[in-house]
């Protein structure tokens, strides 16, 4: 007899109401390294005492021979909570790039991932991966490149689709909770991944595509009330003008199904009384994390180079 389907989320995982999951992508794992192209480096560290979350980090070769402070990125990586980890393949080329391109440090987090880590496991993770951060900032935190190489006064957050959902609630948590010694003053939220019950005037109304979107969130989130829950929409979220950030910047995707509630995301924003800057760059023609999968077309080259230049702007 053959187990039912919890939640059909295909072609990326299927999970089963006996608990097993079926991952059909993002399950690749490639080494740290030092990258050829890029001369960029990376290694693996743990981040917790009892190794639940991790993280890759990278660092451009000739900064480790110099002694040139960088800007700081932390990263969290998409996949619906429940795909991709930070040692994909897909992510390693994609950070090797950046890094390279904007000449920082990424931390590139490892949290763990739903069904068997529901959320707020990976909120949790995450802050726990912005602590371990923050605490280099005297220069004696447990990672030599943080305390030799780290401009931690300029430290930034970034993630696309789950991991842009992330971000924006490690700011809710900023705006309610500051860590010692440091800001997180700027983001980047990649077609992040928020939602709500009832579709917004220009939101698809196609009942497959609203309910495939819906999943993810509540085979991640078992306890949640629904697609309302103020940590998919920010429009129920009372703490929304306190939000941690001076700056964020979203990217966008035209055929993105999350481009309306994205860009909805930023209205929301600009009337809650947050005192920061929100800035929104949309890519013709392209899909949902189009970049990752096709990384050299033109959009992905700009945008690249806007993120470069936002995390190299003087303020």
């Amino acid at each position: 007899m053959e187990t039912e389907v919890a939640y059909d989320l295909f072609p990326m995982a299927r999970v089963y109401k006996d608990g097993r999951v079926e991952r059909f992508m993002g399950t690749a794992t490639v080494p740290p390294s030092l990258d050829e192209k890029t001369g960029v480096r990376s290694k693996d560290v743990a981040i917790s005492s009892d190794s639940t979350v991790s993280a890759r980090l990278y660092i451009p070769k000739a900064a480790v021979d110099s002694l040139q402070k960088l800007p700081v990125l932390v990263y969290f990586h998409g996949g619906g909570f429940i795909v991709e980890t930070a040692w994909s393949p897909l992510y390693h080329n994609y950070l090797n790039a950046l890094v390279a391109e904007a000449n920082i440090i990424a931390v590139s987090v490892d949290f763990r991932r739903a069904p068997e880590h529901p959320l707020p496991a990976a909120y949790d993770d995450s802050w726990t991966a912005l602590k371990w951060v923050a605490s280099h900032f005297a220069g004696n935190g447990p990672e030599e490149w943080l305390n030799s190489h780290a401009n931690l006064k300029k430290v930034f957050m970034s993630g696309d689709s789950a991991g842009g959902n992330i971000v924006h609630n490690m700011g809710i948590r900023l705006g309610e909770e500051k860590l010692n010694g440091i800001g997180f003053p700027d983001a980047i939220m990649v077609h992040p991944y928020f939602w709500g019950s009832k579709p917004l005037p220009l939101e698809t109304t196609e009942p497959e595509k609203r309910a495939f979107a819906e999943r993810f969130w509540l085979m991640a989130n078992p306890t949640t009330a629904g697609c309302d829950d103020p940590l998919l929409n920010p429009a129920n979220d009372p703490r929304l003008s306190g939000l941690g950030f001076n700056r964020v910047l979203i990217c966008v995707a035209e055929k993105d199904t999350l481009r309306d509630r994205d860009w909805y995301y930023k209205e929301l924003l600009s009337k809650s009384g947050w005192g920061g800057v929100v800035e929104v760059m949309e890519a013709p023609g392209e899909d949902h994390v189009f970049h990752l999968f096709n990384p050299s077309c033109d959009n992905a080259a700009k945008m690249m180079k806007k993120l470069a230049s936002f995390m190299n702007e003087d303020k």
